[in-house]
């Protein structure tokens, strides 16, 4: 059953209509892992009446898009068009997620563009030390796969794999939104208040240090280092609080890591926070990019300012400016109406009440340093590293970090 929903956003002169699957690479069962990006993928490449390219032709023609992706708790299908011509198109969504063509042909060039990207993603070192992060934070979790799966399991993929993942594909629970009325959806606004609930369940978080360790010896003269651990679902009352916390380490030049590591010690390629929406336990991790020569005290620097954030209070002026780069950025991702319906539609599918969205500037403000003091001993004390480097710098940091963590 589709679930409709309309969001009253002010009148523009294109409409989007976004379908949100419950259910994406998660679903991907033991040594079928990318089974369902190949099924997102082949979704759109025909469906009742129209094979892969008069669907092409005849969206172009109207000057419209439709774009699919895959995430690890579902796929997303969206379509966006002007207003006139809306009404002709809406109808191929439910073709494509009810009566799609699943073509031979086509399931074998998406195949060889799955390989194809697997073997580019190895070429990648922060896409291998990020691999590593998630298999030892996640184990077999499936957070702990890439989306893509993996080169032996795409290879081993079959077209009667894929027709008879379809079948539970259709089964899914499936969400549809639009700022078009035509949709005939429930507005937003009749939508009643749900109570947000805390999810369990964290995997491999009684490590010993030894065991939250791993590296890959690359022989480039860059060292890539990857430290957090698994959080919060986006459905817990901490996700607010970590985003402060993320806000703090990350957005802009005022940031913690920006003037510890480029502004005062000038010494990293790339440096950041990954901290994505997850309806499961979300991975938080900061990465880094440095020379070899750097790469010890690059570590010794993380080392310290991870420990100030487990014994260490924010100051007043910290949470302060944390809090407003965080309304910020709320602000600048409401500007495209594509990503409100994706974001809408998403929290909906995880049981939350987009109403919940609106009151973010109250529930931010409330967030004290102390707040975040808890989650970070409550998620960071044990943390997760992976390294990707010369094999004897890892091995020396691997030695600090089994003293220090």
């Amino acid at each position: 059953m589709l679930k409709r929903y309309f969001l009253n956003n002010k009148k523009r002169n294109f409409s989007t209509a976004s379908i949100w699957i419950k259910g994406g690479s998660d679903m991907d069962s033991t040594g079928k892992k990318g089974i369902n990006k190949i099924l997102c993928s082949l979704l759109t490449r025909g469906c009742e009446g129209f094979n892969n390219f008069t669907l092409s032709k005849y969206i172009e023609s109207y000057g419209a898009e439709l774009n699919q992706e895959i995430f690890e708790d579902g796929i997303s299908i969206s379509l966006k068009s002007l207003n006139e011509h809306f009404s002709k198109l809406f109808p191929l969504l439910d073709l494509i997620i009810n009566k799609p063509i699943l073509s031979e042909t086509e399931f074998k060039k998406v195949k060889k563009s799955s390989t194809d990207y697997l073997k580019k993603d190895k070429e990648n070192p922060f896409n291998i030390c990020f691999e590593k992060w998630r298999k030892i934070v996640y184990s077999n979790h499936p957070y702990a796969f890439n989306t893509f799966g993996n080169s032996e399991d795409v290879s081993k993929i079959t077209y009667e794999d894929v027709l008879l993942e379809f079948k539970n594909f259709k089964n899914r629970e499936k969400y549809l939104i639009s700022n078009n009325p035509a949709i005939n959806g429930k507005n937003f606004e009749t939508i009643e208040k749900k109570i947000l609930k805390e999810q369990s369940g964290r995997v491999n978080h009684n490590l010993t240090a030894a065991n939250r360790f791993d590296y890959i010896n690359n022989n480039s003269n860059q060292t890539i280092i990857m430290m957090g651990d698994q959080t919060c679902s986006r459905r817990s009352s901490e996700y607010l609080p970590l985003k402060v916390l993320e806000s703090y380490l990350s957005y802009g030049m005022s940031a913690a890591l920006f003037k510890l590591f480029r502004e005062k010690h000038g010494i990293t390629y790339d440096l950041g926070v990954y901290y994505p929406i997850r309806s499961g336990n979300a991975p938080f991790l900061v990465y880094l990019s440095v020379s070899n020569k750097q790469a010890l005290f690059a570590f010794e620097l993380l080392s310290t300012l991870w420990k100030n954030l487990l014994f260490n209070l924010l100051t007043d002026a910290e949470i302060f400016l944390a809090k407003e780069k965080l309304k910020g950025s709320f602000l600048l991702g409401s500007q495209s109406i594509d990503e409100i319906l994706q974001r809408k539609i998403q929290l909906i599918s995880y049981g939350i009440s987009p109403i919940s969205e609106i009151d973010l500037n109250s529930k931010i403000e409330v967030i004290s340093s102390l707040d975040i003091l808890k989650l970070t001993n409550r998620y960071f004390s044990k943390p997760f590293l992976s390294i990707s480097g010369n094999k004897k710098i890892c091995l020396e940091i691997q030695n600090k970090w089994e003293q220090n963590f």
